[in-house]
């Protein structure tokens, strides 16, 4: 019989101090692959540091502002003098304010936009300066909503802001081929985290962020 080579992938997910984020680090870092763990405070979070006790060779902790070009380029740069390449990059990092017509307020629609869908273009831009370099395939997969499809209940935002970040997934995609450099996006349902918690509108199949990061793993 052939033994089965084991390669080591290296992931990197920005937005992984809960959520979904969190659970795709566990999941990656159970299989043994080497995962670098960004959020704004990542190397605070109580989460990501017990992570690290159990997995002090696998995993590094990075802080990253996505709302901030410097500093993302910073980090960017940071991450591949770790990495050296990289398998796959995940993009997770999201904010949610629910507002009724009465409750809009423009910073909200300003927050939304800017880190969700500017936050992965400031975040793109420098990656996509050392991927290039890269003889192997690598992945880029975003993690937009099924509300980049259609509105939410108070979500006009948070929805436009999630259907920007699909339509620039779509249209880098053909540029960054030539450069085998793969554009995926992610539309999951409602998942159980901090930000569904602001809803009060009945949410069709909930799920957990654990069965919604598994779903999500399987791709990886």
């Amino acid at each position: 019989f052939k033994q089965r080579l084991f390669i080591m992938k290296k992931i990197w997910i920005i937005g992984s101090s809960s959520g979904i984020g969190l659970q795709l680090a566990k999941l990656s870092l159970e299989r043994g692959y080497f995962v670098i763990a960004s959020s704004r405070n990542a190397t605070n979070s109580q989460e990501l540091l017990e992570l690290k006790s159990l997995y002090l060779n696998n995993l590094k902790l990075l802080d990253l502002d996505v709302s901030n070009s410097q500093s993302t380029t910073k980090c960017v740069d940071e991450a591949f003098d770790i990495l050296k390449d990289l398998d796959i990059c995940f993009f997770n990092a999201g904010v949610y304010e629910a507002m009724n017509v009465e409750q809009w307020d423009i910073s909200n629609f300003e927050s939304m936009i800017n880190t969700n869908y500017l936050g992965a273009v400031r975040v793109i831009k420098p990656l996509f300066n050392h991927l290039k370099k890269q003889e192997k395939e690598t992945r880029i997969i975003l993690n937009a909503s099924l509300s980049s499809y259609f509105g939410l209940p108070y979500g006009g935002a948070y929805s436009a802001s999630k259907a920007a970040l699909v339509n620039l997934a779509q249209s880098i995609q053909p540029e960054f081929l030539k450069h085998n450099i793969y554009v995926q996006i992610i539309n999951h349902g409602f998942v159980k985290t901090r930000l569904t918690s602001k809803n009060d509108f009945e949410m069709p199949q909930l799920m957990s962020p654990e069965v919604a990061a598994k779903s999500i793993f399987e791709q990886f």
